[in-house]
């Protein structure tokens, strides 16, 4: 697989920007050759549906603004259905744990939430943040609207709080642990 369609893989599975020294490294090019092959993927692109956008040294897939009246309407009837199991799930999760990452939210339900957490934000139910830790990362955590909707002032208002915090802690660590068992006998 050349260089481009590794780039373009990882953007979409990714589904956030990420900065070209990081896609370097996961293609396992230069970073010369990564900005050489972002520009044949953006002339490829070019008058497509999806657009390849850089601000300063981060680089992310976008749909094109060509697209942007059909990619409102698809949006908008999306905000008409139901959230889901899969949207309640993740809901809760960042409800019960967030702030917290799209790699946690994905290591809890053991899928990638990219599509879910998409469109929790665009209903204005959940925020992304800076992660403090590491600014090229994000994280997630429930908006006031949300808030507001569901009746309380703060997340520990929320029913069985503590109870449910504790056993996604438990779990987490537990998994941790079994990880840390599992790398000791290898």
């Amino acid at each position: 697989m050349d260089i481009s369609s590794k780039i373009e893989a990882v953007l979409f599975w990714k589904g956030e920007p990420l900065t070209i020294e990081q896609l370097a490294k996961i293609v396992g090019s230069s970073v010369t050759d990564v900005e050489n092959s972002m520009k044949s993927i953006e002339e490829r692109f070019s008058g497509g549906g999806i657009s390849l956008v850089r601000v300063r040294d981060m680089v992310e897939l976008r749909t094109s603004s060509d697209s942007s009246a059909l990619i409102e309407e698809l949006s908008q009837a999306e905000m008409k259905k139901d959230l889901g199991k899969a949207g309640l799930e993740t809901l809760s999760i960042i409800l019960y744990q967030g702030p917290v990452s799209r790699a946690e939210i994905d290591y809890i339900r053991g899928v990638n939430s990219n599509f879910i957490l998409r469109n929790l934000s665009i209903r204005g139910l959940v925020e992304r943040i800076a992660n403090p830790d590491d600014k090229r990362s994000f994280l997630y955590q429930p908006t006031l609207e949300l808030l507001g909707h569901l009746g309380v002032s703060k997340v520990e208002d929320l029913p069985e709080f503590t109870d449910v915090k504790h056993e996604l802690e438990n779990f987490s660590s537990a998994n941790t642990d079994e990880e840390d068992i599992d790398n000791k006998s290898v």
